[in-house]
């Protein structure tokens, strides 16, 4: 899911008028996964299912350095896949969402002597639920890792710096006994970043991790990365609401100081059906999208906030402000109240897709 960052709306909001003058609140919100498990699924195998890998060293490549860079190497490797397993397992278990979670980090296929698809076999997965005590199987399907090595001068600040930037990209595969096949694939990929800083090249390149180090660390964090496509995760936001411009509206944000938003919400409603101005109602339209969204009823929420960003268009006259071609300074409200309502209708989306995933997977259990 996308991430708005707010560095433009803190300078916009000392452009608005007196009159409208906002407060910062944050939101915590929890988002679907990408995968919804329904409830009869409570307990969970996380196995080891990648192949064995005799050469599995760091493989260096030399690349063209750039603009202030002494040295600039990549390496590859497949990483510690019991690493990772053990990583996912525990992460999973941390977050207490399934009754029971079992570690099977011991490569399945590590005896086999010719290679063969990395993906169970339907009748693989039932023998391991079975032998595992589990109603289902989350198998770590492949991994690797791409280290880029640079050290460079900084001539700003009369020091070298030496940075190890490592992606990695773990394969994950759920499946359900009694159906061929995995149920999802997850294709993920994160990076993990070591920095040191010195007065000379020797300095920085002795503080520096070792293969050994960079290969554990970043295996452990690729078990990490699958996580938020399994299970749901918590997200902080930054809201904006208008305090001021009526005695409703300044009433209101005591109440929603006190955490009585209904409160807060009546007076908003009142506030938006008693005037006549745009300015205010589009105020009031956007408290209420919050107070909505406050609630979880992000319909709503997405209704109210539409009727805001239209009086803002109005207000603001956003057309003429771009024939002009003039920057988002001049329409504040415009650009925030957007920004607002590109968020809810990516949550409207996420709890869409996760209705989807709930059926696909109910008409498969």
């Amino acid at each position: 899911m996308a991430k708005h960052h707010f560095p433009l709306l803190l300078s916009l909001i000392l452009t608005l008028g007196s009159c409208q003058t906002l407060e910062e609140l944050s939101i915590d919100y929890m988002l679907p996964a990408e995968i919804s498990f329904p409830a009869e699924l409570k307990r969970v195998a996380v196995v080891n299912n990648t192949s064995s890998t005799p050469e599995n060293t760091m493989l260096p490549e030399k690349e063209a350095n750039k603009e202030n860079e002494i040295s600039r190497a990549v390496a590859y490797h497949n990483g510690d896949a019991t690493a990772a397993t053990t990583a996912l397992a525990e992460a999973i278990a941390h977050e207490n969402y399934f009754d029971e979670v079992v570690i099977c980090d011991s490569a399945l296929r590590a005896k086999d002597i010719t290679p063969r698809e990395s993906t169970l076999s339907k009748e693989e997965v039932q023998s391991l639920t079975q032998n595992l005590g589990v109603d289902f199987i989350i198998a770590l399907e492949n991994m690797q890792l791409k280290a880029t090595k640079a050290i460079r001068y900084l001539p700003e600040w009369a020091c070298f710096q030496g940075a190890i930037d490592v992606k990695a990209y773990p394969t994950v595969k759920v499946y359900l006994p009694g159906r061929k096949g995995p149920m999802v694939t997850i294709n993920a990929n994160d990076s993990i970043f070591w920095e040191e800083l010195g007065t000379t090249e020797t300095y920085v390149r002795s503080r520096m991790p070792n293969d050994n180090r960079v290969v554990e660390e970043a295996s452990k964090f690729a078990g990490n990365i699958p996580l938020k496509y399994i299970l749901p995760y918590w997200k902080t936001s930054k809201r904006y609401m208008y305090i001021n411009g009526s005695v409703n509206m300044r009433d209101a944000t005591i109440y929603v100081r006190e955490e009585s938003w209904d409160k807060a919400s009546k007076l908003w409603k009142e506030a938006y059906e008693a005037t006549k101005s745009e300015k205010k109602k589009m105020a009031a339209a956007h408290n209420i999208a919050l107070y909505y969204e406050m609630q979880d009823s992000i319909e709503t929420a997405e209704t109210w906030a539409i009727k805001a960003q239209q009086l803002a268009h109005k207000v603001e006259k956003v057309d003429e402000v771009s024939r002009q071609g003039k920057g988002a300074d001049s329409v504040p409200n415009y650009v925030m109240i957007s920004l607002y309502l590109n968020e809810l209708k990516e949550r409207k989306a996420a709890l869409s897709k996760l209705n989807m995933q709930m059926n696909r997977f109910n008409d498969d259990f």
